[in-house]
């Protein structure tokens, strides 16, 4: 690359970078807020709070780079044309499309780091928020029994702790275990903690009392222990099988699925939708980067207004995305939106492509122009103010 397309190929980079953080950045704040009950409900620490939620941002990141792509380029040929960069560099012989180089460089960096993103980090993310949890969930004996709260591990069985105690011993414990139909079990003791061994997970509780009520009987049985161990194992057991869902799977598990996968013989159809998503998400970055060209790479002067062709690359790429969307929701039940969405993307291409060869220029209508003017005439008399040409 000259000295020329390394300038417009860092400018580029450097604004997609900052885009991408700062959309990236808010995005994952509001998805990050849906998980504080991590911390308030579950008892985790700020540092798995921010794990957990910091694993979804491959897949942000996924969706927001090519948009950020068609922001960067749009800002690097708005910088261009400001200075008249865009006018002395045709005038000295660069055409359109050689100009499109440095931006079809940056493009493909972009659609390398897309293309590795949807193929495995993505779907790793996924599985490891997954994984993560389930792991918590599995953890409920350590992290659901908070002090002060009652805690219904199931529809009839309750738990209640006073408080927790250094070395992880819990104080004033209370339970109320009604599983039974035939009988009904409280427990009440002084001390506690949670031990897990090969055979379960048990609630080891000292000095306490338990009363059975069975049925049919007038008086509870009453008895004082010493110490006596709860089985929880099935509480804590919960979550540790993980079913990986279709965001889960990485592109070569979407490319060949097992025969025998439940998943995939309940829905085959997600399978490929996500499948040709995957394959299409590295191609998105071409298609609005030259689209974004298209609209806005032409030579124009400083006089020439560019909102118009902005306005006009907007509504391209962002039909473009949502006629994707579309297509992908409507592939779960037919393979046709799948052709559809692949004529759409690189038809796109093509005629961006040529649009850049030819240097076709984007300018609104005459009529439209002469109904806005009008339309400024109007107003500039209803204000007093001589409406400007």
């Amino acid at each position: 690359m000259g000295s020329i397309d390394r300038y417009i190929f860092r400018t580029t980079l450097a604004s997609f970078a900052l885009v991408l953080v700062s959309l990236t950045g808010v995005i994952w704040i509001t998805q990050a807020l849906r998980g504080i009950d991590l911390m308030t409900s579950q008892g985790q620490t700020i540092l798995t709070f921010l794990g957990i939620t910091s694993l979804v941002i491959p897949a942000l990141v996924l969706i927001i780079s090519p948009i950020a792509l068609m922001i960067a380029i749009s800002h690097t040929l708005n910088k261009l044309a400001t200075d008249s960069e865009i006018i002395v560099m045709n005038a000295a012989g660069f055409s359109p499309f050689r100009l499109f180089y440095p931006f079809f460089y940056a493009t493909c960096v972009v659609a390398l780091l897309v293309a590795f993103i949807a193929a495995y980090l993505a779907p790793d993310g996924m599985r490891r928020i997954k994984q993560w949890d389930a792991e918590i969930t599995a953890d409920v004996l350590t992290n659901i029994l908070q002090p002060g709260r009652f805690a219904q591990l199931d529809k009839n069985l309750t738990i209640r702790i006073r408080e927790r105690q250094p070395g992880g011993i819990l104080a004033g414990i209370f339970i109320d275990d009604r599983r039974d139909p035939n009988e009904r079990v409280s427990i009440v003791a002084e001390h506690g903690e949670v031990v897990k061994n090969d055979t379960g997970s048990f609630l080891v509780l000292e000095t306490g009392n338990l009363q059975r009520f069975e049925a049919g009987k007038r008086d509870p049985a009453l008895v004082a222990f010493g110490r006596y161990g709860f089985d929880m194992s099935k509480f804590s057991n919960q979550g540790r099988d993980v079913t990986l869902g279709i965001r889960e799977r990485y592109l070569w598990e979407l490319f060949s699925p097992s025969e025998d996968d439940p998943v995939y013989k309940q829905i085959p159809g997600q399978f490929r939708s996500a499948l040709h998503d995957s394959l299409l998400a590295p191609i998105y970055p071409f298609a609005f980067a030259v689209l974004t060209f298209a609209f806005l790479g032409a030579p124009r002067t400083t006089r020439q207004s560019r909102n118009f062709s902005i306005g006009g690359s907007v509504l391209a790429v962002f039909g473009l995305r949502m006629a994707g969307f579309a297509c992908s929701v409507m592939a779960v039940k037919s393979p046709a939106p799948v052709l559809v969405q692949y004529a759409m993307v690189l038809g796109s291409i093509g005629i961006g492509l040529w649009m850049i060869v030819g240097g076709v220029v984007v300018e609104p209508p005459p009529g439209l122009m002469e109904a806005i003017n009008r339309s400024n005439a109007r107003i500039a008399r209803l204000f007093g103010r001589p409406a400007t040409a």
